[in-house]
């Protein structure tokens, strides 16, 4: 598959001839991903551990960069409802309420895909844009419905640049998973909130013990 046909496909979720086995086949290819790195990985292994013949799965995927980008693309549809998100009150009470163990995992998840396909990235628009989509932009839609609702009510200033504190909380977490290698936890997210998000967004916290 030459560098013109990968920029050029865009996912086609609609054509498998199996959707029941669609959802199973993507989270495996994630799987491999993340164990292996896209360089590491194969179809042969994404066969394997979602227990499908191989012929089924290049019919579906006739190359490794095609099944990849199906399955970022994919992940997407778990993104967040930006109309159910918690409501404390504060922008401190609503960053800390997404602090849960499912959240936290995801985004682990989420970043170690990015960490497999990151040698991929400057060469192919599609699966960058795709990766954006399904990777950053989630994370930063929730946070920047936090910042703008502390913007309505007083609590941050009219002008902050909403889109670079967005990205705060998440670059830190990526930093510590995929450079540092270290897991993120509840005390790592709320340090990060009380002393960098908060203070970057002009609001002054009293430290805890």
């Amino acid at each position: 598959m030459t560098h013109a046909d990968l920029v050029a496909h865009k996912p086609k979720l609609g054509r498998k001839r199996d959707p029941s086995r669609d959802q199973d086949i993507l989270d495996a290819a994630l799987d491999v991903l993340v164990e292996s790195g896209y360089d590491g990985m194969t179809v042969d292994m994404v066969a394997a551990r979602a227990k499908a013949g191989k012929a089924t799965l290049y019919r579906r995927w006739p190359s490794k960069g095609e099944l990849v980008l199906d399955a970022v693309a994919c992940m997407k549809a778990n993104e967040v409802d930006l109309d159910a998100l918690p409501d404390t009150g504060t922008l401190r009470g609503d960053l800390v309420a997404m602090i849960r163990p499912p959240s936290i995992r995801d985004a682990e998840r989420k970043l170690r895909v990015m960490s497999g396909i990151a040698s991929m990235l400057s060469d192919n628009p599609a699966l960058a844009d795709a990766a954006h989509a399904a990777l950053v932009e989630p994370r930063a839609a929730i946070n920047r419905v936090f910042f703008e609702r502390a913007i309505a009510r007083g609590e941050i200033a009219a002008d902050v640049d909403v889109e670079k504190l967005c990205l705060i909380g998440p670059a830190l977490v990526a930093y510590s998973v995929i450079m540092l290698q270290r897991p993120v936890d509840r005390e790592f997210l709320v340090s990060n909130i009380d002393k960098v998000i908060l203070p970057a967004a002009g609001i002054r916290t009293t430290p805890t013990a």
